[in-house]
């Protein structure tokens, strides 16, 4: 795997002077791959502070500020930063990764919960998680990698670009070869799975549950129906959840497996090799629901 992404600083931290520019991401991949590409030319701040979900994290006007003051603003597209349609961010240095996936994008049915501190809220319109797909992803290191180009001239961005998407072709290669034949029918823990459903030959349904946090008796008693009703033998966790819950989906004869969905940073590692974890755990439970 390519060099890690060096460092992630989050605009809540006191402000420095910088000798770098700045850029700044409105998502952890988009973070990932602008450090990935911009290497030590520059630093990436990630806007949303830790541990808060960008698709519900709303900026006060103290970070909107500090937001438009940087050298580059990234954004991941898709209806992920709803905020940032409301924000004036400047269009010179804003870039959209996500703006020529239009046909590929997957609408979605409107689905209501919550998220800890982040409180309630709805998922509607276009599903925003399009990394998931590494051939979408890959696209939107291209574009990104473009706007580099033209902010950092003194950056190696190419070599860094064909880097990137080396790790990312990896991956895909191994999440294609997850399903032959027919989708797999699977269940995940959030409705984050859309676009690698699609890409990989899963016929994912959603449920609404929290990361990390053990179900309750009646999200298992919805998780048996769903399973029956679908036929699916399959749990994708996006978080890595207690113990007990692990035991309580294998009592109902589920296989499992964490893969993270990547819409905050990873627990451990970085975006390739917490994928790249993901998907050799998924390729052990689709492994078992064959047996």
């Amino acid at each position: 795997m390519r060099t890690a992404l060096a460092a992630l600083a989050l605009l809540a931290a006191p402000a420095m002077a910088q000798d770098r520019p700045v850029i700044v991401a409105d998502s952890y991949p988009m973070a990932y791959f602008a450090g990935r590409l911009a290497g030590s030319a520059a630093e990436v701040r990630l806007a949303v502070p830790e541990g808060r979900d960008p698709t519900s994290w709303r900026p006060g006007l103290a970070e909107i500020v500090e937001i438009q003051g940087a050298d580059l603003i990234v954004l991941n597209g898709s209806g992920l930063s709803d905020w940032t349609t409301r924000a004036a961010l400047p269009r010179a240095r804003t870039v959209e990764t996500g703006r020529g996936l239009t046909e590929e994008l997957i609408a979605t049915e409107t689905i209501t919960h919550s998220h800890g501190a982040e409180g309630s809220h709805s998922h509607e319109g276009v599903a925003p998680e399009t990394w998931l797909d590494l051939d979408l992803a890959a696209r939107q290191a291209e574009a990104l990698a473009a706007a580099l180009e033209r902010a950092l001239p003194d950056a190696d961005v190419e070599t860094a670009l064909a880097g990137l998407q080396a790790d990312l072709a990896e991956i895909d290669a191994a999440a294609e070869a997850l399903v032959e034949g027919d989708p797999v029918p699977a269940i995940a823990s959030h409705p984050r799975y859309a676009y690698f459903g699609r890409a990989y030959g899963f016929d994912v349904t959603p449920l609404n549950w929290e990361a990390g946090a053990a179900p309750t008796p009646d999200q298992l008693a919805e998780l048996e129906a769903r399973a029956a009703e679908t036929g699916a033998r399959l749990l994708i966790w996006e978080a890595v959840p207690p113990e007990e819950a692990r035991a309580a989906v294998a009592r109902l004869g589920l296989a499992q497996a964490v893969l993270p969905s990547l819409i905050v940073p990873p627990a451990e590692g970085d975006f390739v090799s917490a994928l790249a974890g993901g998907i050799d755990a998924l390729a052990e439970a689709v492994a078992a629901t064959a047996n």
